[in-house]
């Protein structure tokens, strides 16, 4: 990660006073560059009865925009960048307001204004990906924006692979909730149980969608408190199956404190402050309590029920394949990132997780019956 520019530019200057010396500013010598080239593109316009206005501004628009880069220390190094800044301030300004305003409408296609793609956000977009032309032009990596590295847009979808991903997740525990429905009986123990958790993974996945499709802080805390609801029931799953079925009264007790648990999740990062850091730590302290509960169970059971071998592989390839979202590279063809190719690779996963579902509730529909005969 490139440092903070107008902390280099700082550095940098007191580097040279103190040490009488001009070298070992690489990185500060890359904001000038880029604030020089910037200056080119943004003031190539013909000249104009403004041009002495322009000449003003153009002289004054490095002191504005060091002035802008002094509250920045919690965005990302794209979004740092005056230039960046600078790009999407003017194009505000020339194309979010009065005439302007109503041609950008006029000629937006439908799909974009009901996705919710606004002038600003255009402006954004654009100024992004010039931004990124002009990091590769002088030799840098791509930075990051808001936290997200740059992906080329397909009509209104902000991550296309992701979405899709997202999409053929949703569309493969549909499938194998009609399945499930359609092969175990409503009388089976865990038939409502697995059946409330397809359908909160559904939802996790309709929401992923969307998120990816478009970016909003809606979107985004969805997806997220959704996500983490999958793993906490996936934490009951595994509790009415191991301890549940002989002691339903612990069951219901562990499921309210869990509901407590997401509710107290979900109400610190709506309401008090919403950390990325601690969302992430949350969800991996209770995955891997779901790792450990699924494989400790398994591994008891695997003889008696061979079935189980399907979860074991389940709970080891979802904790092996989350380590892809520890690759973060810039997206490939501006498409394809690690997070997209986790995605995609989950939707065997789930797949066969639903078969273990449905083969357990097969078993323990069998064994309620041959208990019932002997009763």
């Amino acid at each position: 990660m490139l440092p903070e520019c107008l902390f280099c530019f700082c550095t940098c200057g007191d580097r040279i006073l103190r040490e009488g010396v001009s070298g070992g500013c690489n990185d500060e010598h890359r904001y000038f560059r880029l604030l020089r080239k910037w200056d080119f593109v943004l003031f190539q316009a013909p000249p104009s009865a403004a041009g002495q206005s322009d000449r003003m501004a153009r002289r004054t628009a490095p002191l504005l925009l060091l002035t802008l880069a002094v509250g920045l220390a919690g965005s990302s190094q794209g979004d740092r960048e005056p230039v960046y800044r600078d790009c999407v301030l003017r194009c505000e300004e020339r194309n979010c307001s009065g005439d302007a305003l109503k041609h950008f409408r006029s000629r937006q296609p439908i799909y974009m204004s009901l996705a919710g793609w606004t002038c600003r956000d255009d402006c954004k977009y654009e100024c992004m990906w010039l931004t990124v032309g002009l990091y590769l032009q002088e030799g840098y990596r791509v930075p990051q924006f808001h936290g997200k590295w740059p992906f080329s847009r397909f009509l209104f979808i902000q991550e296309p692979a992701s979405a899709l991903a997202s999409l053929l997740n949703g569309l493969a525990s549909l499938v194998m909730l009609c399945r499930y429905r359609a092969s175990v009986p409503a009388s089976s123990p865990m038939y409502h149980t697995c059946m409330a958790f397809a359908w909160v993974s559904l939802n996790a996945w309709f929401w992923s969608t969307v998120f990816h499709t478009r970016d909003t802080d809606l979107t985004e805390k969805m997806d997220y408190f959704c996500a983490s609801a999958v793993i906490l029931h996936s934490v009951y799953l595994c509790c009415v199956r191991t301890v549940g079925l002989q002691h339903p009264t612990v069951a219901s007790a562990f499921g309210a404190l869990l509901l407590l648990l997401l509710t107290g999740h979900i109400s610190y990062l709506s309401l008090v402050h919403f950390d990325y850091g601690y969302n992430m730590m949350a969800n991996v302290a209770i995955g891997l309590v779901n790792l450990a509960w699924w494989l400790v169970w398994c591994l008891r059971n695997h003889r008696r029920l061979p079935h189980t071998r399907r979860c074991m592989v389940v709970v080891v390839l979802l904790q092996g394949l989350s380590l892809l979202e520890l690759l973060d590279f810039p997206p490939l063809f501006w498409v394809l990132d690690a997070h997209a190719i986790w995605h995609i690779s989950t939707i065997p996963v789930h797949t066969l997780f639903f078969r273990f579902l449905e083969d357990d509730s097969l078993y323990l529909l069998k064994e309620s019956e041959a208990m019932f005969k002997l009763d």
